[in-house]
């Protein structure tokens, strides 16, 4: 384990990065004797930076959800971290690339919870019990950890799990009037479907994923609020983005589209 100070010596840049769409190299590099729990003991540090301004968290996203994924990362299980109020931008409305260090989109289903959700011991019925609705959603991910090789989990991490932004869709979703196992998802750019995908991807079943973070969380006393939205983890592969791009994701079973624009 690194020490408290160093935590907070690595919170600091990092939290600058948001600030100037900066990166920084690899911290395995420059840190070679970083582990996950150092990791996740900086990513504290960045969101209690962001409370210090007043920023609020308004829920969780959750990332490395395939076995691919993971095993690329070299995690054995999925990753997540706290999103920030400010990080949620309007459906349909145009964001600069330049306020992005390196952005890529993802497709998710977005969950809102009705009800607090804590752990230990959650399972998928506790989940649906818990679940106001489901939103479309786009996750623009975003790196203050310069994307390069031999990245792994304890850089993602540390970043926020590389959540930039988030857009929501308005058309909420029942979970009890669908099979959330079984949505099909489209991820389009500039009216071109560049990847297609099931909701199934997501550990088999996005309410697994979304059980998992409400059990991890409950490691460090931390549970889901009501209102609180949980990005579940996309089923397609996440794509980069470049100025002038319309970004879409549309699913069926009811959800419809969400739209972000890059200017």
């Amino acid at each position: 384990m690194l020490s408290t100070d160093v935590h907070q010596e690595i919170a600091k840049k990092i939290f600058q990065c948001f600030k100037d769409h900066s990166q920084i190299p690899l911290l395995n590099t420059s840190y070679p004797e970083l582990e996950v729990e150092d990791s996740y003991r900086i990513q504290e540090h960045v969101v209690a930076a962001f409370q210090a301004e007043g920023r609020s968290i308004k829920g969780y996203k959750i990332g490395l959800t395939s076995k691919a994924m993971q095993e690329m990362a070299g995690s054995s299980e999925p990753d997540y971290s706290a999103m920030l109020d400010h990080m949620f931008l309007d459906e349909s409305s145009e964001t600069p690339l330049a306020e992005w260090a390196s952005p890529i989109v993802e497709i998710e289903l977005a969950f809102v919870m009705k009800e607090e959700l804590s752990g230990p011991g959650v399972n998928v019925a506790d989940v649906i019990r818990a679940t106001d609705f489901v939103l479309p959603a786009i996750e623009i991910v975003d790196f203050r950890v310069a994307l390069s090789p031999g990245m792994d989990v304890r850089d993602t991490i540390a970043d926020l799990a590389a959540v930039g932004g988030v857009v929501l869709g308005g058309n909420p979703v029942d979970l009890r009037d669908i099979d959330i196992r079984n949505v099909q998802g489209s991820l389009i750019i500039n009216g071109e479907t560049r990847e297609q995908g099931l909701s199934s991807a997501v550990l088999g079943n996005p309410l697994t994923a979304v059980a998992w973070l409400a059990n991890k969380l409950s490691e460090f006393d931390v549970s889901f609020k009501p209102g609180d939205v949980i990005l579940s983890g996309s089923c397609v592969r996440a794509l980069p983005v470049q100025a002038g791009d319309e970004v879409v994701a549309r699913f069926d079973n009811g959800f419809g589209d969400v739209a972000i624009t890059f200017t």
